[in-house]
């Protein structure tokens, strides 16, 4: 696998990742709840998604080569980045008008 393929399959990774706790009524998208999701139990599962999108780039990171350090600017932007990537599906959650 190249890198270039590597770094597309992170972003989409990054994409649904961000979108899920939104998406789903399941936690994690696994286990069904009995109550519907409160905003503090999805932005867990963001934080949850999160890591786990990051180990998969440092998994394909050492795929490729050496891993390299990062220091706490790194993490502050890919937070911040993954929580941008997760508007869409904050918006159609709780911003848009739910048509029963």
């Amino acid at each position: 696998m190249t890198q270039t393929v590597s770094v597309w399959l992170v972003l989409l990774a990054a994409i649904v990742a961000a979108n899920l706790p939104f998406m789903s009524h399941r936690l994690l998208a696994i286990f069904l709840l009995p109550r519907p999701k409160s905003l503090a139990l999805r932005l867990g599962e963001l934080v949850v998604y999160y890591f786990v999108v990051g180990g998969l780039g440092v998994l394909l990171e050492n795929h490729a080569g050496q891993i390299a350090p990062q220091g706490w600017e790194f993490y502050a932007i890919t937070a911040t980045l993954f929580i941008t990537l997760a508007f869409p599906g904050f918006v159609a959650r709780y911003l848009l008008k739910q048509r029963i």
